[in-house]
């Protein structure tokens, strides 16, 4: 059981895309709790990749007609979802702003600078920058211009960062990644996933992960 003294480290694996709106809220509901468990549990976060669309070409496509013809909506529907995320957004202090978000993109750059990113320790700020570059200011997360700004604004070396884009560098350990989660039945995202063992799914409020990472520390 954990004291005040000794908080219970755990390993959180969120498996997630930049493109993902649901992702956004599960982050924000996830560092919420986190906060609110301050001193009971320290927790390690790991960022894995995941491609809604892998496919997308580098142009991207809109939004509106890809959501439609990809889970067969309306665009009615699309946008009183995008209200429902809207909303969620707003009680978790993230701003969404659909109107500005037109296009959906690749985001496989974005996932190997978050590879190296981690490396850094500087994985947590350029996840948020991204997430907030996408939903808030509705910019092309697969331009190498966006992405080499926003690692600059997150303290990242510009030039390094400008050398893993214009390379390879890091396509194949994201595909590995990618590979291994879906290995393990991860086929949509968020998918929160704590010691290895337990799974957590969706953009669950914060009250969802407090409950079950305090279960799984007072386990420890």
């Amino acid at each position: 059981m954990s004291t005040s003294n000794s908080p219970v480290p755990v390993r959180i694996d969120f498996v997630s895309d930049v493109s993902c709106p649901w992702c956004a809220v599960g982050l924000a509901s996830l560092q919420q709790a986190l906060t609110r468990l301050d001193g009971e549990v320290t927790a390690e976060i790991h960022f894995q990749p995941f491609e809604l669309n892998p496919q997308m070409p580098p142009e991207g496509e809109d939004s509106t007609e890809h959501l439609v013809r990809k889970y067969g909506s309306s665009a009615q529907q699309v946008d009183a979802n995008r209200e429902a995320i809207r909303e969620r957004g707003a009680a978790l202090g993230f701003t969404f702003n659909m109107d500005r978000r037109t296009r959906v993109y690749n985001t496989f750059d974005a996932h190997r600078l978050l590879h190296w990113a981690e490396l850094e320790g500087r994985h947590i700020a350029l996840k948020q920058a991204l997430l907030r570059a996408y939903f808030t200011d509705g910019e092309d997360v697969s331009a190498h211009d966006t992405l080499l700004r926003l690692a600059g604004e997150v303290r990242l070396d510009a030039d390094r960062a400008r050398q893993i884009l214009s390379s390879d560098e890091f396509a194949e350990d994201v595909r590995a990644q990618e590979e291994f989660f879906m290995s393990r039945g991860i086929h949509s995202v968020p998918a929160t996933i704590i010691n290895g063992q337990h799974l957590i799914s969706g953009g669950q409020p914060p009250e969802a992960f407090e409950q079950a990472l305090r279960q799984i520390a007072a386990a420890a």
